[in-house]
């Protein structure tokens, strides 16, 4: 089941930068990247509400509120970055670039979180970034 909402993820995150694109033509990227943020806000406690999760709030650890943040702090300078990055050039080459993300997250989990990096994961992460390097290029 992972898998698909993984896949739904990659779908909709493929739509948020086509209609980012379109729609920051003309706006401050801070400013819009505000405004995208109002709107996930307003869903993300929509969808608490609706599953009637809003009770967890109290069994939420101090270590978890810590990262929490922090998780999203990262979010918000990622969108800053993001949105500055669209405005700035062609989706065409700002979204290959950003997916970098994959190789980085990959590094990251193998050092912090010790979790496996095989010849696999290796060989994937020298194509995404050989093939974000021919994508940006020229």
């Amino acid at each position: 089941m992972w898998f698909w909402f993984a896949l739904g993820s990659a779908v909709f995150a493929a739509l948020t930068f086509i209609l980012a694109k379109i729609g920051i033509e003309g706006v401050n990227s801070n400013l819009a990247t505000a405004i995208r943020t109002v709107v996930v806000v307003i869903m993300a406690w929509g969808m608490v509400f609706l599953t009637n999760a809003q009770g967890g709030i109290k069994s939420i650890s101090q270590k978890s509120w810590v990262f929490l943040i922090l998780s999203g702090l990262a979010t918000g300078a990622s969108w800053l970055c993001y949105y500055k990055a669209l405005q700035m050039g062609e989706a065409s080459k700002v979204v290959p670039v950003d997916k970098l993300s994959v190789v980085i997250t990959l590094v990251l989990a193998f050092v912090f979180l010790h979790e496996e990096f095989t010849a696999k994961s290796l060989i994937g992460c020298a194509l995404i970034g050989a093939g974000t390097l021919l994508m940006v290029m020229g």
